[in-house]
């Protein structure tokens, strides 16, 4: 086995590039630990995923912001949601080019897009090239990651 293979994360180390940034929003992982349901550190945090078609954020279809679970920072509109039949929250871009950021996570032995949350460095899901127009894109996003206000 190589080096470099470990490295990028090939056998099973969940951490991606992100972690080694600093955001603007920080907490200590005690911190995390009590801000967040179990379900949700595992996926902002520990980078997990949730089952498909458990979220009820799947099925919300009201006018509204979509907010990071761990720092509300506003990340999509609900215009931009749309039903990608996947079982996840799907948005075809962010609220802000600067809402979210991006990293390659090798996790499952292939580079995927992570989208993380720009601010506070949690792992939201992942960003496909499979979307409808008018950008191509699926933000396809843990809903447990995310917090929705209507009316927004």
């Amino acid at each position: 086995m190589t080096q470099g293979a470990w490295a990028m994360g090939l056998f099973g180390d969940k951490k991606t590039t992100q972690d080694a940034k600093s955001f603007p929003f920080t907490l200590s992982d005690a911190e995390w630990k009590k801000r967040l349901s179990p379900e949700a550190y595992h996926v902002l945090r520990d980078h997990g995923t949730e089952r498909a078609f458990t979220s009820p954020l799947n099925d919300e279809k009201r006018a509204g912001v979509f907010h990071c679970a761990g720092c509300d920072q506003a990340l999509f509109k609900s215009s931009d949601k749309y039903n990608s039949g996947t079982g996840w929250p799907s948005f075809t871009q962010p609220i802000t080019p600067d809402a979210v950021g991006t990293s390659t996570d090798y996790k499952i032995g292939v580079g995927r897009t992570e989208v993380h949350c720009a601010n506070c460095g949690g792992h939201l899901g992942h960003v496909f090239e499979d979307g409808p127009a008018p950008t191509g894109l699926r933000y396809c996003m843990n809903g447990v990651a995310l917090a929705f206000k209507s009316g927004e």
